[in-house]
Formats: structure tokens, C-alpha cells, sequence
């Protein structure tokens, strides 16, 4: 019987052993070091915060890897030597494989700080880094966070939860300003600051202060200010987890290379999910991209290909969601912070400063090309058929009611946002695409 090994319990190697079950009898076995069953990371933040227990995200009975014949390996894996088919785990016992599936996804990045291995610098990604968070923030009086992406918001949210004041470091001039355009940047900054965050704009870490003892007592940011602390939070980005790979002949750059059938240079040989690197961006998209919905998709389409129906990896339109304290974000399509040579973008923003929108277009066809929306929830169907079928913004705004979730908020605000969003389009026009002064 072919012998399947998955290396990695996320979202993408058990969507694939899911998916390789159904289709198959093929014997699977997944490998973890993280943790003995499959937990929904995203979801870790709200078992701090009290609105969640572990077993709460854990989208399986424990007894359901047995049922369907899944064997849970809980294990580190030190190599992988592919010449012989066999990985090796740390203990140096080895494992047999036919096939090999890759699923390894990301750590944390750490970028050379003095003082980052002190006890009271973590980050967060794993369970353990949960651990972590949890055992440092008993009695602690100021928590720094450095990184202003979504994983430090998420982390500042955490803290303030349990009242420990909260510095933040970020090093744009305004939130996420390399992914937001500015008004959206400003608006969550806006939204950081009242909840009380003491927000460092373009503000670097520059060093972790030691107190003797191998703990943290302070950091030292670019600007030579001083900040006393007892816990520091590294939020600066994740790199795919890759470094047990080296010593292999596996083709790796950032991540691991693949093709898109998520092929990589070794036959029998997959990579899925936030380890993965294509060989060429699929339009718009990142090479590797740490995104959950997407290593679901890679499990199921890789599992069709290990099934016997080759498939290629196709992601669709972009889209992704998150939430900034209050103000819950989505966005489907490209939205640039700097737009591109023919994207006009227009903006309505709730007088309340807790609901926007941003429409962006093609200035020379009207063809919308994307969306982001801040404390209104619209329908994921709705615009994934809007691009496909590449409507004008025009037809979008007029149809932005038929695809809210907030019947309540539509009915009451949907003229002033279709009028202004419509003027805004018409002007632009006028004004030959100069900006709105």
C-alpha cells in the first residue's frame, strides 16, 4: 500500500490527508512537533483573550484521526533524505515514505536584535508562543510589540485584554501603510489610538535591554528612547520553515520551490501551504503566500494529483479578512497603497470613523478591480462573480446593496455611499484623473 507522509498539521497538510482519505486507502501519516492534534491557529488569540478553551478549536474529535485511518506522529523532523525515501526525527529514528508532502509552514522572524533571546521575548504563531504569552503576562506592568502588521494588532488586542498598557512599535508613518492606502491606514490608526495604544510611529527597535539576569528590563528604540518593559513581542513578518531542509537536495530559495501542481524538483516530492514558493507569482500574488484559505486549497487540489487526477494549483480572486481591534476588514480583488498607472481608487468614510470603503478600478475600460471594506461585511460571492465577469465600477456601486450582510446599516446609509462614491467617479473623470483636491 503507498505510503503517504505529510510534515505538518495545519491547515494545509490535513486538509490534504482529509481530501486523500476520501478519494483513497492510501496509508497516512502526519508528522508534528507543534502539537499532537490539528488546532485552527488563527482562532489561538481568542483562548487568551477567555472567549475560547483549547478544545474549542480543535475542529476534530481526538478519536477521529483513528476512525479514518490517519496515523498522528508527534515528533520533530531533523532531515529529510530523499535518496532513500526517508525522513529523520531528532531522536535519529527514521520513517519510510512513498510519497512526501511538505506541509512545514512558517516561523517567526527574529532579525539579529541585541537582547532577543532574553526571557520575555517571544512571538506569536505557535501554540507554544501562547504558552509563552500566557506565562509572561502575569503582574506585568508594560508589554512593548514590535511589527505593525496583522499579527502585532492581533497581539496589542490580546494584551489589552487583560489591562497590561501596551507599547507599539510600528515603523510606517501610519498603520500597515505598505498594504492600506493612506485614508484606510489612517482610519485603523485613528482606531489604534483611541483604544489607548501607545502607537510609535516610524519607530524602529533598536535593542533589548538586559536586567543582569538574562530577562528583559527594557528596549531601546532608533529614536534613543528608553522604554521600560517586561515583555516584548517580535510581530515582524514569518519566513517559511524550511531550515531542517538544507542538508537536502530539495530545491529551496525563501520557501520551497514548486511548480504548480506543487511538484518540487524531487519526484514524489510536494510542498503546500506557507513553506511553498512558486516559480512564478500567478498574477497579482505573492510567491509564497501565509494565507489560510489558501494552503486549504493547495491540500485539495494536491490531493487530487496524489489521487491520480493531476490538477494545478489555481487560487481564484484575491481575497482576504482580518480585524483591527473593532473594525472588522475584508478585501476581494487588488486594492494597491500605491496605485498602479491605470487604477483610480474612490473612498467613502462613516462619519463614526468605524465604516469605510475603497473601490478601485481600470481609469481607462471602468473595470473594477477590487475592493476594501472596514466595519461592514459584504459577500464573498457576490464579488468573486464581479470579477470573474469583470463588471464596471459603475455596476458595482449601483449593486453594492445585493451584497451586504447589514440590512440595518444598507438601508439607512446605502444613498449617501452610492452618491458619493458615484460623484467621486464622475469627478475623476473630469478632472482627467488628477486627484480629488
Amino acid at each position: 500500500m503507498e505510503h503517504i507522509v505529510i510534515i505538518g498539521n495545519g491547515i494545509s497538510g490535513i486538509t490534504l490527508a482529509r481530501h486523500i482519505r476520501k478519494l483513497s486507502d492510501k496509508k497516512i501519516t502526519v508528522i508534528s512537533a507543534e502539537s499532537e492534534h490539528f488546532f485552527s491557529r488563527t482562532a489561538l488569540m481568542y483562548i487568551f483573550m477567555g472567549h475560547m478553551k483549547y478544545e474549542h478549536i480543535k475542529p476534530y474529535e481526538d478519536d477521529f484521526w483513528k476512525k479514518n485511518n490517519i496515523e498522528l506522529v508527534n515528533a520533530y523532523v531533523k532531515e529529510v533524505v530523499t535518496t532513500d525515501k526517508k525522513i529523520i526525527f531528532a531522536d535519529d529514528s527514521t520513517l519510510q515514505f512513498d510519497k512526501l508532502v511538505i506541509a512545514s509552514g512558517s516561523k517567526s522572524n527574529r532579525f539579529g536584535w541585541k537582547g532577543q533571546d532574553l526571557y520575555g521575548v517571544f512571538s506569536l504563531y505557535s501554540k507554544q508562543d501562547l504558552e509563552k504569552v500566557e506565562e509572561l503576562s502575569i503582574g506585568c506592568q508594560r508589554a512593548i510589540v514590535v511589527g505593525g502588521g496583522l499579527i502585532g494588532i492581533e497581539l496589542v488586542e490580546m494584551l489589552l485584554s487583560r489591562n497590561i498598557p501596551v507599547t507599539f512599535l510600528v515603523r510606517e508613518k501610519t498603520f500597515w501603510s505598505s498594504i492600506l492606502p493612506k485614508e484606510d491606514s489612517e482610519l485603523i490608526t485613528k482606531h489604534i489610538l483611541a483604544h489607548g495604544v501607545d502607537i510609535r510611529l516610524d519607530t524602529n527597535l533598536d535593542e533589548i535591554i538586559s536586567d543582569g539576569f538574562g530577562n528583559v528590563q527594557s528596549i531601546i528604540t532608533d529614536k534613543g528612547e528608553t522604554i521600560d518593559c517586561c515583555m516584548v513581542g517580535l510581530t515582524v513578518g514569518v519566513s517559511p520553515n524550511v531550515d531542517f531542509l538544507k542538508s537536502s537536495n530539495i530545491e529551496i530559495d525563501r520557501g520551497i520551490k514548486v511548480n504548480r501542481f506543487l511538484e518540487t524538483n524531487i519526484k514524489d516530492v510536494y510542498a503546500i501551504g506557507d513553506c511553498a514558493e512558486q516559480h512564478e507569482a500567478i498574477g497579482n500574488r505573492k510567491t509564497i503566500e501565509a494565507v489560510w484559505y489558501t494552503g486549504r486549497m493547495m491540500g485539495e487540489t494536491l490531493a487530487q494529483t496524489i489521487c491520480g487526477k493531476p490538477m494545478q494549483y489555481n487560487p481564484g480572486n484575491w481575497f482576504n479578512s482580518s480585524k483591527f481591534m473593532d473594525i472588522e476588514y475584508q478585501t476581494y480583488g487588488w486594492v494597491m497603497a500605491n496605485p498602479l498607472e491605470n487604477e483610480a481608487q474612490i473612498y467613502w468614510e462613516h462619519s463614526s470613523s468605524l465604516k469605510a470603503i475603497r473601490i478601485s478600478y481600470d481609469k481607462n475600460t471602468d473595470e473594477f478591480l477590487g475592493i476594501n471594506t472596514y466595519g461592514i461585511r459584504l459577500r464573498h460571492e457576490f464579488f468573486d462573480t464581479i470579477l470573474n465577469e469583470k463588471k464596471s465600477v459603475g455596476f458595482v456601486i449601483e449593486n453594492l446593496k445585493n451584497a451586504n450582510f447589514d440590512p440595518e446599516f444598507f438601508t439607512s446609509h446605502y444613498n449617501e455611499i452610492k452618491n458619493t462614491l458615484l460623484l467621486q467617479v464622475t469627478t475623476l473623470k473630469q478632472n482627467n484623473y488628477e486627484p480629488i483636491r
